[in-house]
C-alpha cells in the first residue's frame, strides 16, 4: 500500500488493510461473540417490531371506530330523556346505528370533561365522527322537551292544572278550551259533542318547548284512538251492545271507583247488572264530577245535575274522567256471575240470583265488598264504619 497514490501522506499501513494478509484467527475470534449476542438482539428488536405494529393497529382501529372513512349519513332524530346519563345514550347510539362502539365513545366522552345532557331532540349523522356527535350533543337542542305525566283518572281540568305546573308558558285555561271547544276532533267523538272529556289517554308524554296547548291534547287524543284500536273498543263495544262512547264512559265510571286493581271488572258488572235492571247507578264519583269539592257530599248529593246518578237513571252523559287501559279493558270484559264463594253470595234467600248489584269501601287498601241485596249492601257498610272506613 505505501506509495499508493490514492492514500494520504501520512498513512500507515494495518495488516487488515489487506484482507489477504490478515490471519484466519482474527476472524475467527470474533465470531463467537457476534454470534452470542445476535440471538437476544434478534428478539428484542422482533418484540418491539411486533409491539409498533400491533399498538399501530390498536390505533388505527380506534381512530377508524371513532371516525369512520367516507361520509356520514343525513340526518336522524335522536333523543336524550330525562335521567339519561352518557353510558345510557352511547348505548342507543350504538343500536341505533349513530356510532360503532359505545365502549369507545364513553371512552371518548369521558375525555372531553362533564358533558350535561339537556333532554330533547337531536339531529345526528350516522357515521359522523364522534367529536361532531359530541358537540352536537354538548349543545342544548333547538326544541327542548319536559316529560309530562297523566295519571290515570284525570278530568280535562286536572290535566290542564298538571300541564301549566310543569311547563309554566302554558294554561290551564287554554288547554281545558282547546279540548272542549270542537277544534280537535276524535274519531270517538259522538255527533253534538264537542268535549274530549274521557279522549284524552293518560300517559307520560313529552312535550317540546315550543309546543301548544292544543297541540298536547291532539296528541293525546291520537293516543287514545290508538289505544282503542288495540283493544278492538269498535268490536267490543258491539258485543255489548254500546257505542264506543258509552263504553268509554263506563270505562271513567271505574276509573274513578275502583281504587285496586281486582275490583275492577267488578264494579263494571255492577254497572251492567244495575242498567240491565233499570236501576240508578248511585255512583258517587259522577255525582261530584263537575261540583264544588269544598261542598259537603250531602249537598252534592242533592244538587239535580246531569252527572247526578242518584237523581236520573242510565249513564251520565259524557266520561267523567280520562281513563286508562286497564279500565277500558274492564269495561269490555266484566267479571261475569260471582263464584258461590263469594261474599256476596252468602245467606242469600231461596231462589235468590247471586249477582253483583252493590259495593262499598271495605278496607284502607282500597278493597271494595260486594253484596247482591239491599240488606247486605247495609250490613257491609255498617262494617267499614266500624272498621273506620266510612264516617
Amino acid at each position: 500500500m505505501a506509495g499508493d497514490p490514492l492514500l494520504p501522506n501520512d498513512w500507515r499501513a494495518d495488516p487488515w488493510d489487506d484482507v489477504s494478509v490478515v490471519p484466519e484467527t482474527a476472524t475467527e475470534e470474533l465470531r463467537p461473540g457476534f454470534d452470542y449476542l445476535r440471538g437476544p438482539v434478534r428478539m428484542v428488536v422482533t418484540m418491539v417490531v411486533a409491539t409498533v405494529l400491533l399498538l399501530g393497529a390498536a390505533g388505527w382501529w380506534t381512530i377508524h371506530q371513532l371516525n369512520p372513512s367516507g361520509d356520514p349519513g343525513a340526518p336522524v332524530n335522536f333523543t336524550i330523556n330525562d335521567g339519561d346519563t352518557m353510558s345510557s345514550v352511547a348505548s342507543r347510539l350504538d343500536a341505533d346505528g349513530i356510532i360503532a362502539n359505545a365502549t369507545l365513545f364513553r371512552w371518548y366522552a369521558s375525555t372531553k370533561g362533564n358533558i350535561t345532557l339537556v333532554p330533547g331532540y337531536y339531529a345526528l349523522k350516522p357515521g359522523d365522527n364522534a367529536g361532531n356527535i359530541i358537540e352536537a350533543l354538548s349543545t342544548p337542542p333547538a326544541q327542548t322537551f319536559v316529560s309530562v305525566t297523566f295519571p290515570e283518572g284525570m278530568t280535562i281540568a286536572q290535566m290542564g292544572e298538571r300541564l301549566s305546573s310543569k311547563l309554566t308558558f302554558m294554561s290551564q285555561a287554554d288547554f281545558v278550551a282547546a279540548a272542549t271547544d270542537g277544534s280537535i276532533v276524535s274519531d270517538l267523538l259522538p255527533k253534538g259533542v264537542t268535549s274530549l272529556e274521557g279522549l284524552l289517554f293518560p300517559d307520560t308524554y313529552q312535550v317540546s318547548g315550543d309546543g301548544s296547548e292544543a297541540r298536547v291534547v291532539s296528541t293525546m287524543a291520537g293516543m287514545m284512538q290508538r289505544v282503542a284500536r288495540q283493544v278492538d273498543l269498535k268490536s267490543g263495544a258491539k258485543i255489548r251492545g254500546f257505542s264506543q262512547y258509552e263504553i268509554l264512559i263506563i270505562a271513567s265510571l271505574i276509573e274513578r271507583e275502583a281504587k285496586v286493581p281486582e275490583d275492577r271488572a267488578k264494579i263494571a258488572q255492577v254497572i251492567y247488572n244495575r242498567l240491565a235492571e233499570k236501576m240508578k247507578l248511585e255512583i258517587d264519583a259522577s255525582v261530584k264530577y263537575g261540583l264544588d269539592p269544598e261542598m259537603t257530599w250531602t249537598e252534592m248529593k242533592a244538587t239535580d245535575h246531569p252527572y247526578n246518578t242518584y237523581i236520573y237513571p242510565g249513564l251520565p252523559p259524557t266520561p267523567i274522567a280520562n281513563p286508562g287501559r286497564a279500565s277500558i279493558q274492564a269495561a269490555l270484559a266484566p267479571s261475569g256471575p260471582p263464584p258461590k264463594t263469594d261474599e256476596a253470595c252468602v245467606g242469600l234467600p231461596a231462589g235468590e240470583k247471586c249477582r253483583y248489584l252493590y259495593y262499598v269501601l271495605a278496607d284502607k287498601t282500597g278493597r271494595h265488598v260486594f253484596a247482591t241485596t239491599y240488606e247486605q249492601h247495609l250490613a257491609n257498610i255498617e262494617k267499614s264504619r266500624a272498621a273506620g272506613v266510612l264516617p
